[in-house]
């Protein structure tokens, strides 16, 4: 079984980038998890996305490609997102 990701405070920020990139207008709606770790320039995206779909922002397919949920929508709906 995989180690959990430490919560510090960078990894923090990243999970929260990361629901914000893929909640964005102006952003495609579905990526791989290699492309979020691209974009976010991080070694582990895998470490991101996981507690992300465990808790409901993210949904992932059979074959690799991660979207986000109603949820994560909301989340950013409620909190806003300032770039």
């Amino acid at each position: 079984m995989p180690a959990e990701p430490t919560h510090e405070p960078e990894y923090d920020v990243l999970a929260r980038e990361t629901v914000y990139l893929m909640t964005s207008s102006d952003q495609p709606p579905i990526w791989t998890v290699p492309d979020i770790g691209r974009e976010l320039e991080t070694h582990d995206p895998e470490a991101l996305v996981r507690p992300l779909v465990c808790a409901g922002l993210l949904y992932r397919t059979g074959d690799g490609y991660v979207f986000a949920s109603p949820a994560a929508f909301k989340m950013v709906a409620m909190v806003g997102h300032i770039i």
